[in-house]
């Protein structure tokens, strides 16, 4: 059996941030155009964020990679944050594809949320992502038995006294079999209800986006 691995980055988590984007774990690092979320270059989050927020698919794009200190830059500002859905993974193949990940253990949700105290929306990249999740939040912690929303809907869970939304979002992988403008579309409504457009947070707020 393939050996396990331990998720390679620690999380991502400015201070403000209302967004906790989840990925289900990083790809190999032979992949890897950056040392940072979402880092093969053939991935479009960041093309993605580059068209929702600047019109440009090349904003963060730098020869050949991703310009890692812009893309954390823009995180600061906008309030979004980052990790994944699971931090110990066996690849059953040499495969990154997320069908041949098998999560060993999970995110530790309510250890991130502490650190995000304004936190009120959190995004799943894929079905694996969504799947790993909602088992975190029918454990102990949450203990909250959740159906898997449609595509760009969400459910709503509580931790503590808050009250956050979970949304399903398509996977930015070029795998996925979904054009660019319509993953745009899905990643565009989420940052309107839930990322900083200005000098000052977008109010809305608790909204399924589809």
């Amino acid at each position: 059996m393939p050996e396990s691995e331990n998720h390679p980055l620690e999380p991502f988590l400015p201070q403000g941030a209302r967004l906790l984007l989840l990925g289900s774990f990083p790809p190999p690092v032979t992949r890897w155009s950056m040392n940072f979320y979402y880092p093969n270059f053939r991935n479009d989050m960041w093309r993605i964020m580059g068209l929702v927020f600047f019109n440009q698919a090349g904003y963060f794009i730098e020869g050949n990679a991703f310009n890692r200190e812009l893309i954390k830059s823009f995180c600061r500002e906008r309030g979004l944050a980052l990790y994944d859905a699971a931090v110990k993974i066996v690849r059953t193949t040499g495969n990154a594809s997320d069908q041949y990940l098998k999560v060993i253990e999970s995110i530790d949700l309510a250890w991130v949320l502490d650190r995000l105290p304004v936190c009120t929306h959190v995004a799943v990249t894929g079905q694996k992502a969504a799947q790993t999740v909602l088992e975190v939040l029918a454990g102990t912690g949450f203990a909250q038995e959740l159906k898997l929303p449609a595509l760009g809907a969400s459910v709503t869970f509580r931790y503590g006294d808050r009250l956050l939304r979970l949304f399903r979002m398509p996977s930015t992988s070029r795998a996925y079999p979904m054009p660019l403008v319509e993953k745009v579309s899905y990643y565009r409504k989420l940052s309107e209800s839930s990322l900083n457009h200005s000098h000052s947070m977008v109010a809305g707020g608790l909204e399924d986006i589809s």
